[in-house]
């Protein structure tokens, strides 16, 4: 039997409509609708454990996700070839190592990344969050020995970032979203990467030199968007974090807020390399059901960043009931892996309810491998955090952001499920 959801929402609260005079924020109007179901393959063949779920139901997502929402991945990859550029072990007043690795993916320096990777001293090989970030890893830390990122950058005069690219002053600005010292005293690295190494976040992309364009563009349907880039980006660094011995590659949690959220699991759902992944805020074409009317929508996102996504994703603009999967799916693409999930009070264009939702909706498949997901189909009062299984869930108070509150609930769940 096919799923209807008409909960009734235990809270709402007024957002903004991002320049949309038509966004509904009114639990009230949410017309009930029927989700894709996790267990019945499409020819209508009844999933009963996890073989059948690997062998028939999970490729067959895989494959919708890839034609009709991100774009195919690339199945080639390029020769790398890794440098280290600078390395301190005497990081944060001698608690951490620090270094530095350029990946190079062809001769083009257009073609090179530059990874940031915190370590604990004590504790070696260490469990380790990899996520990308939004200007640079000189914002993640006030550390003078990491590079300045000479790319573009989306935002410009914040935060030090002047005429779209950083400068002196952007040193460590966005620290609150990434807490290093908390993670370092935990146990725990962090590897992060900036994201327009791999992609610019803008409708003109990378320009011709791109590192999409080591595999040939063209004008496919399918053709990949930037979260399948970054997607890949995660993949790439993966790869350089199987290759250092400070690291327990076997232990890797991919983090990503927003749209960066929406990458993580993506690159989760595609590569089964990760131990654990964690949604931020991530909404609409990430952890947020489609299906549900509220918040941001799918002609939202096409009408303003339609390059994130392939060019079929268009086809649903104005009919998220006509795409054969939804949000539960992509996250139970994840299973029997630990996920996480968070939203914000605040955050209603994002649709929290929505989030949590397709969190409860993955537990089928989590009950085929005996894990256990969500307890309730009702969402929890905000702050506090929920699962005591394979699935955890948290709406905390405020907006739209990755806060220290965020971060215990990801270190205490990967407390868990990683040490």
């Amino acid at each position: 039997m096919k799923q209807i959801i008409t909960v009734v929402c235990i809270f709402m609260i007024a957002g903004t409509a991002k320049g949309q005079t038509n966004t509904n924020y009114d639990e009230s109007k949410v017309t009930p609708y029927v989700l894709p179901e996790a267990l019945k393959t499409t020819a209508g063949r009844t999933i009963r454990n996890a073989k059948d779920w690997e062998s028939l139901r999970r490729p067959e997502i895989l494959e919708i996700f890839s034609r009709e929402v991100y774009g195919r991945t690339p199945r080639q990859k390029p020769a790398v070839r890794y440098e280290l550029i600078s390395e301190d072990n005497m990081a944060m007043g001698g608690k951490a190592i620090r270094k530095e690795i350029k990946a190079c993916f062809s001769d083009a320096e257009d073609h090179c990344v530059a990874i940031l990777l915190y370590l604990p001293k004590s504790g070696l090989p260490a469990p380790v969050f990899l996520g990308l970030n939004f200007e640079g890893n000189h914002s993640v830390y006030a550390d003078t020995g990491i590079q300045l990122n000479p790319r573009w950058m989306r935002r410009t005069d914040i935060r030090g970032v002047v005429n779209h690219h950083a400068t002196e002053a952007s040193r460590g600005q966005l620290y609150s979203r990434w807490q290093v010292e908390k993670l370092i005293e935990r146990g725990y690295g962090l590897a992060t990467v900036y994201q327009g190494d791999f992609e610019l976040d803008r409708p003109g992309r990378s320009g011709k030199d791109g590192i999409r364009h080591l595999f040939g563009t063209g004008n496919a349907n399918d053709e990949w968007g930037s979260i399948g880039v970054w997607a890949w980006g995660l993949s790439r660094v993966m790869d350089y974090l199987e290759t250092d011995t400070m690291v327990d590659a076997k232990k890797v949690a991919l983090v990503g807020h927003s749209r960066l959220g929406k990458a993580a699991i993506w690159a989760g759902a595609q590569d089964q390399r990760f131990a654990m992944v964690i949604s931020n805020n991530s909404g609409e074409g990430g952890a947020s059901l489609s299906r549900r009317n509220y918040g941001e929508t799918i002609a939202d996102l096409n009408r303003v960043v339609s390059y994130w996504f392939c060019p079929n994703y268009k086809k649903y603009n104005e009919n998220a009931a006509a795409l054969p999967v939804d949000a539960h799916l992509l996250l139970a693409l994840m299973a029997p892996r630990p996920i996480y999930v968070a939203s914000a009070t605040l955050d209603t264009w994002a649709d929290p309810k929505g989030e949590y939702l397709a969190a409860y909706g993955a537990g089928a498949v989590y009950a085929l491998y005996n894990k256990k997901g969500l307890a309730d189909i009702v969402m929890p009062p905000p702050d506090t955090p929920v699962g005591e299984g394979s699935i955890g869930y948290h709406l905390r108070t405020g907006e739209h952001d990755i806060t220290a509150y965020d971060w215990e609930g990801y270190l205490n769940f990967a407390d868990k499920h990683l040490k």
